[in-house]
């Protein structure tokens, strides 16, 4: 199926979103998988359905309706277990639940036991100078010859790479109990990324759209945290890291599941351009509201429910879901469609093509 609107001159991806996040109507929604995707059960399912209904896979059948691709500077650091991460975290299986796969979770902590500075300080901290920076062009120019996406690079989580150094409950505790220890982390975890996005950022030249940045901040009820504590601890650290990437013309956007309304007005305040994730089915989360309260000054990414209507909805449910979200947050532009996360195991293919192919195919303004 062409993933285009009837009638409609046809853009390229990277002017799609351009235009999009400029709040300017394009020839059909953008969509994007940002920080989502397809688990692999469900994606073996969707290949075998494509085959039969289609006579084509998966990567073949999405292709032309993903408008955002992601490119990624070369690791050269010191070698990596598997597993393991530039942070010195580790990720082993802990579970095959229900034919899903393998199920990771963070089973080393390297900052579990640190207490002071001085044990920030013997910490092994990751460097610029473990990325071949050089390689970006030539990774760009490749994508850029192929349909012309919007380029996005990732991962700026402050917060979420701190605890996962420490450890959840910890990190949670510190931010009342020892509130300069954690500035202390967050200081270091952010100079890293600064330097980092804008090593990327001076070799894309001009060549990378989006910035990935993240921080789990909204649990199903509501702020993981006071909003009081958000501002004063964490939201401080992402403006610093938003001002760097918007020297080099980037757009940022900002991930976080759950229910951030109380926090939406903070957010637009430290320099985000697009939030991400949109799980509608936590708390007080709510498309009319967000467009009317922010959409002047924020896009909006992702929002099809990857909780309740994708997995147990039928094929109309998920187009009728679509054309609401497309109608409202879609408006004058400024809304990215696609999955609010990680599409999950026992999804009907049949929901999963509804989604991107009502996405490609309905657009009201």
């Amino acid at each position: 199926m062409d993933a285009i609107m009837p009638g409609r001159e046809r853009m390229s991806s990277r002017e799609r979103v351009r235009r999009a996040l400029a709040h300017q109507t394009t020839d059909r929604v953008p969509i994007a998988m940002i920080c989502s995707g397809i688990n692999e059960p469900a994606r073996v399912a969707l290949e075998v359905y494509l085959r039969r209904e289609r006579g084509t896979g998966v990567d073949a059948w999405l292709k032309p309706f993903i408008d955002i691709r992601e490119v990624a500077p070369r690791y050269i650091g010191p070698p990596l277990r598997e597993g393991e991460d530039i942070w010195g975290v580790h990720r082993g299986v802990i579970g095959y639940g229900n034919g899903t796969g393998e199920y990771h979770e963070i089973d080393h902590y390297p900052l579990a036991g640190a207490r002071t500075a001085a044990d920030l300080d013997r910490h092994r901290w990751p460097s610029t100078d473990w990325f071949d920076y050089s390689v970006l062009p030539e990774r760009i120019a490749a994508l850029r010859s192929d349909g012309d996406p919007a380029i996005m690079v990732a991962n700026g989580n402050l917060f979420e790479s701190s605890w996962y150094m420490r450890g959840f409950e910890r990190t949670l505790a510190d931010l009342l109990e020892e509130p300069e220890f954690v500035r202390d982390l967050l200081d270091r975890v952010t100079t890293f990324h600064i330097a980092h996005f804008r090593k990327i950022l001076a070799a894309a030249n001009g060549g990378i759209d989006l910035v990935f940045t993240a921080d789990d901040i909204g649990g199903q009820q509501g702020l993981l945290m006071s909003l009081k504590t958000w501002e004063t601890l964490i939201k401080p650290f992402h403006v610093r890291l938003n001002r760097a990437i918007h020297e080099f013309g980037a757009r940022v956007v900002y991930h976080s599941d759950g229910d951030v309304m109380d926090a939406a007005g903070g957010l637009v305040d430290m320099g985000i351009d697009v939030l991400e994730a949109l799980q509608f089915n936590a708390g007080k989360m709510d498309p009319v509201a967000l467009k009317a309260g922010w959409g002047g000054r924020l896009s909006f990414a992702g929002g099809v429910s990857v909780q309740a209507t994708l997995p147990f909805g039928t094929a109309d449910d998920v187009r009728n879901e679509v054309k609401r979200l497309i109608t409202v947050l879609g408006k004058d532009g400024g809304y990215i469609l696609g999955p609010s996360h990680l599409i999950q195991a026992g999804t009907p293919p049949e929901n999963i093509v509804a989604l991107f192919e009502t996405a490609g195919s309905f657009y009201p303004y």
